[in-house]
């Protein structure tokens, strides 16, 4: 083996004799998480009995004892899987983009714009993901309480649709024109979409007690979480199925392309060896584009595309299920004799 003791440039390493610092980053960001959460539960006290809070009346009930929907009625409800497919398709499109925004920036735009997006570059568009989920969580709020959070649902769901729709004439612009102005465009549109992800897990505890009370919000939202949890699984998941199944295309027509002894030049085996080659890795879409015609464009930048136009479709089903949402019947609000049967 080539051992390289001066550099890590391209050669044989023995196995263990180096470090990528990921462990060591790992344990210090869980032992920071430790003991924040800690020194958190150490510090959090209940109130004394003697405090109030100026200016509140406490001789009213703290919690609205009307119209409110309790949680065992929850799956009985249309609006309940109306406001959860919202969510589902909203959160699986943000989870998606954030599962993919690495590899996405650097497949999509490194070949492109290799000066401009580096891994660095990369690594900062993670960044500004993050920025942008934090400070939707914050100004979404802040927006629904001015408009309403029907209003700014809508603007959700619509407003994904077109962001999504969007995105992949924006790649196109960008390769096309190597236009750093699209970049940003796609960069910012990005950052608001993931704005719309982090807004829709802000407002969803208030717009739960809007439709359903807020007595029982707590365990309402604990159900509604398992629409959370379904798009953990399938938002990921459905970005790269998506993309793997565009990748087999682009190689598949790339195939057609390419001369047959050029390929078994390349690749040491005949063009009818070449499903087995595409299973082991062997023969990927750079790869072939070192051999095909002269004008043949890579197809590597638009292998997201197809998982875009799917988000976008999906969240279309989103907006048309958020649309039909109407107040509840007032026959599965609590009933006043059930106040004392049923606990808070």
């Amino acid at each position: 083996a080539v051992v390289s003791t001066q550099s890590t440039g391209e050669g044989f390493y023995v196995v263990g004799s180096g470090n990528t610092g990921a462990a060591m980053t790992l344990a210090t960001i869980g032992i920071g998480y430790t003991l924040a959460m800690m020194a958190s539960a150490i510090a959090i006290k209940k109130p004394h009995p003697t405090y109030k809070v100026a200016g509140v009346d406490t001789s009213s009930p703290a919690v609205q004892t009307t119209n409110n929907v309790h949680t065992d009625n929850m799956f009985k409800l249309p609006q309940f899987y109306a406001l959860g497919t919202s969510l589902v398709v909203i959160a699986s499109g943000g989870l998606g983009l954030i599962g993919v925004a690495k590899p996405l920036m650097s497949e999509v735009f490194g070949g492109t714009l290799p000066h401009i997006v580096t891994a660095a570059f990369a690594s900062s568009f993670i960044l500004m993901l993050s920025v942008g989920n934090l400070s939707g969580r914050l100004a979404w709020a802040a927006i629904s309480d001015k408009i309403g959070r029907p209003l700014t649902f809508h603007i959700f769901t619509f407003g994904s649709i077109a962001i999504y729709a969007s995105l992949p004439t924006i790649i196109q612009q960008v390769v096309q024109n190597q236009s750093v102005a699209s970049l940003g465009a796609f960069c910012g549109l990005s950052v608001f979409a993931i704005s719309i992800f982090g807004g829709v897990y802000s407002l969803l505890p208030a717009y739960e007690s809007d439709l359903f009370g807020p007595k029982y919000v707590g365990a309402n939202h604990g159900k509604m979480l398992l629409f959370s949890s379904t798009a953990a699984l399938l938002g990921p998941s459905t970005f790269l199925y998506l993309r793997s199944a565009s990748e087999k295309a682009a190689i598949t027509d790339l195939l057609s392309k390419v001369d047959a002894s050029c390929f078994e030049a390349k690749f040491g085996s005949p063009m009818t060896m070449a499903d087995s080659l595409i299973e082991a890795k062997t023969v990927t879409v750079a790869k072939l584009m070192e051999i095909a015609p002269a004008g043949t464009m890579d197809p590597t930048p638009f292998l997201y595309d197809t998982s875009f136009y799917s988000i976008a479709a999906a969240i279309t089903i989103g907006a048309v299920t958020h649309s039909m949402i109407r107040p509840v019947n007032p026959k599965w609000y609590e009933k006043v004799e059930e106040l004392e049967s049923k606990p808070i």
